[in-house]
């Protein structure tokens, strides 16, 4: 996926760390490539190491699946999603901290930077990668549930954090197929916004 700007600074690495850096970034770089030329289904993984002049065991290393070569940032997005929540203004409710997260993270780049395009292109076309990319953002339902719950106040395994976590990070897919995607992730999260206010109210 191509590269956004970061506001938190990188820890140097050494040297060994580096090369493994370096190399993954080629695989994902010449991956990416690929996908954009040819289309994913119509790529196959000895071609991808070849283009990275590595071998399949090595790709396989830093990426486990073929899916995974198209996304790079998971550690970071689970960082931006929970600090959307921390780091809110105050008198912004949660559900609204977590819809501006996903009009910028999830929708905003695909919108505004020409870099995005056509990658995302490449993502909306393909059922194996859309899937797996809702799949990866599914995976932070836990670590997100329990900031809810930490910033509302609530028992870690209370399951109304669970299930608010988890409809805000479906939210986005709402939005699939729709003519104004933007506005159709809003109202989702109003729903959200609403149903959330009426059990704050109720405590």
């Amino acid at each position: 996926m191509p590269q956004t700007d970061s506001s938190t600074p990188a820890a140097p690495m050494g040297r060994r760390e580096r090369k493994k850096a370096a190399t993954r970034q080629a695989i994902a770089d010449a991956a990416l490539r690929l996908f954009l030329e040819r289309g994913y289904d119509d790529v196959g993984i000895r071609e991808i190491a070849d283009a990275a002049d590595v071998s399949t065991t090595t790709l396989f290393k830093h990426f486990p699946v073929k899916e995974a070569l198209v996304f790079d940032e998971d550690a970071d997005q689970e960082a931006r999603l929970l600090a959307a929540v921390r780091e809110r203004p105050e008198g912004r409710s949660i559900p609204a901290a977590l819809r501006e997260h996903a009009l910028r993270h999830r929708m905003a780049a695909a919108e505004s930077d020409p870099r995005f395009a056509p990658f995302f292109e490449l993502v909306n076309t393909t059922p194996a990668l859309r899937d797996y990319v809702q799949t990866l953002w599914l995976r932070h339902t836990d670590a997100l549930s329990r900031v809810i719950a930490e910033e509302s106040g609530l028992p870690a395994d209370d399951p109304v954090c669970t299930a608010l976590a988890c409809f805000a990070l479906e939210a986005p897919r709402t939005a699939r197929g729709s003519e104004d995607p933007r506005q159709a992730v809003i109202r989702a999260f109003d729903l959200l916004e609403s149903g959330w206010a009426a059990l704050a109210s109720d405590r």
